[in-house]
């Protein structure tokens, strides 16, 4: 697959910002698992998680794609459907919360590795090859129990 080349797009697609060919998300959007990331872009080897904690400043992201959600759906009941009961307004915008969660979390996720990840975009980045599993040398090997002298 060809990368894609605005960072933008790329990040619309949820690509990871060095190669912009690998999925940073493992499962669909409307999935159980909708914010499962690998460890590393399965591509290219980049790290979706720069330091620890990094993504609890999505929670702001998060939180201000949320207030948009409840602002547009509120004023789209009020000037399509004539300032309805209180209650139309609590349901259908608890329920237009729920279902735009998983793209919230996702795009807020994706915001953050963009904007602040420190990872650019490089088009001639080296194929990523995992290591093999090493195992230790037969002379340090030893059986579960037994002291080494």
């Amino acid at each position: 697959m060809a990368p894609i080349a605005s960072n933008t797009s790329a990040l619309l697609a949820l690509r990871c910002p060095r190669c912009h060919e690998g999925k940073i998300f493992t499962s669909r959007a409307f999935s159980f698992s909708f914010a499962d990331m690998p460890a590393v872009c399965p591509v290219c080897g980049q790290p979706t998680e720069p330091e620890p904690g990094f993504y609890y400043g999505a929670m702001f992201v998060s939180y201000a794609f949320s207030v948009a959600i409840f602002a547009v759906t509120a004023a789209a009941l009020y000037f399509l459907f004539g300032d309805p009961a209180i209650w139309v307004y609590v349901v259908v915008v608890g329920l237009n919360a729920m279902l735009f969660t998983p793209l919230s979390v996702r795009y807020s996720r994706m915001l953050m590795l963009y904007l602040f990840g420190g990872v650019p975009y490089t088009p001639d980045w080296v194929r990523y090859e995992p290591r093999a599993r090493r195992t230790a040398p037969a002379s340090i090997r030893t059986e579960p129990g037994l002291k080494s002298s």
